[in-house]
């Protein structure tokens, strides 16, 4: 690895985070520096995702002041998920490592998160073993995370907690969109990578608001629904719409049978309810199968879409050089 190649990479959204960036940069560095080795370095990725506060000109300053830190900044807001797919496209680190702006994370778990991954894990994820967040974030969180484990089979007891560390192959083959980012474990444990998981510590919020609410609660929880599909049918999509279509035609069938039946002994159906469901299932039954063979077929000539987020501008080490607006968006759209 080249002395300009970083060893670590810190992929870090932000959304109105004023206060936290640069003590949260200062601890980074703090807790990395000791960690490397001569001709080694570490990249800090800031990622601004429609702030209304000051803090992209934070983020502007570090990166002016420090060769370590990047800064994107999107249009405007995109969601999590997105800003984590912006930074991984960009991050060259061997080691990838996400974590939220707000300090509750904290930067001394860094070295036992490497620890993770020297005994043979690929994605070690944090586990807040004691929150410090209110009840009504909590309570939400901690069946979530038990719905997870129950529908993946991943034991993971907190797949909500940002703070994450990844070797760089998973972070380049998992792709982003809605609310995936909280999945990328279990996303990588389905591509046979070894997830492990350690308690961190977490501290409670002293600056900023927090961005949980029920809506994103029910995007996750849709989100879980894909996962879970992606997980079962993902190259096989005719499985899951074929028993369903399979099964309703078979019952429609069945009924239309039996009314036939009763025609040829000279009774009438005409009138009957039950001629419209046999029918209502054979024509249902036979959509699906037909939504199954367009999913294979998608499934066979799909590619990936363009990148999920727009990127206004991206400054760049010490310099504060910035990118063209058009070719940092065409390189997000590789992700």
């Amino acid at each position: 690895m080249s002395a300009t190649t970083p060893t670590l990479s810190f992929v870090i959204p932000f959304l109105d985070e004023e206060k936290t960036l640069r003590p949260l940069f200062e601890r980074i560095t703090a807790a990395t520096k000791p960690l490397l080795r001569d001709g080694e370095t570490f990249e800090v990725i800031f990622i601004d995702d429609g702030s209304r506060d000051s803090s992209p000109q934070v983020a502007e300053d570090l990166a002016a002041e420090n060769a370590e830190v990047t800064f994107l900044q999107f249009r405007g807001n995109f969601g999590k998920s997105a800003a984590l797919a912006a930074g991984f496209e960009r991050a060259r680190g061997d080691v990838v490592f996400t974590l939220d702006a707000d300090l509750q994370d904290d930067p001394k778990e860094i070295p036992r998160f490497l620890e993770a991954l020297d005994q043979g894990y690929d994605v070690v994820s944090g586990y807040k073993q004691k929150r410090h967040d209110p009840w009504h974030k909590v309570f939400p969180s901690r069946l979530f995370n038990g719905m997870v484990r129950k529908l993946t089979g991943v034991p993971l007891r907190d797949v909500n907690c940002g703070f994450k560390a990844y070797r760089r192959e998973v972070v380049k083959s998992v792709r982003l969109y809605g609310e995936m980012h909280r999945f990328v474990p279990v996303l990588a444990h389905w591509r046979r990578f070894r997830v492990g998981e350690i308690v961190v510590e977490h501290h409670p919020r002293k600056h900023g608001v927090s961005k949980y609410g029920a809506r994103r609660f029910y995007r996750g929880l849709m989100d879980l629904l894909t996962v879970f599909f992606l997980l079962k049918y993902d190259r096989k999509p005719l499985h899951f719409f074929g028993a369903f279509g399979i099964v309703s035609s078979l019952l429609g069938l069945g009924i239309c049978s039996y009314l036939t039946v009763l025609k040829v002994l000279g009774h009438a159906i005409g009138h009957r309810p039950l001629l419209i469901l046999g029918i209502l299932l054979i024509v249902v039954g036979v959509q699906i199968l037909a939504t199954g063979l367009i999913a294979e077929l998608l499934v066979h000539l799909g590619g990936r879409d363009q990148a999920p987020y727009e990127i206004r501008r991206v400054v760049t080490g010490k310099t504060g050089a910035q990118e063209p607006a058009r070719l940092a968006s065409a390189a997000g759209a590789k992700s």
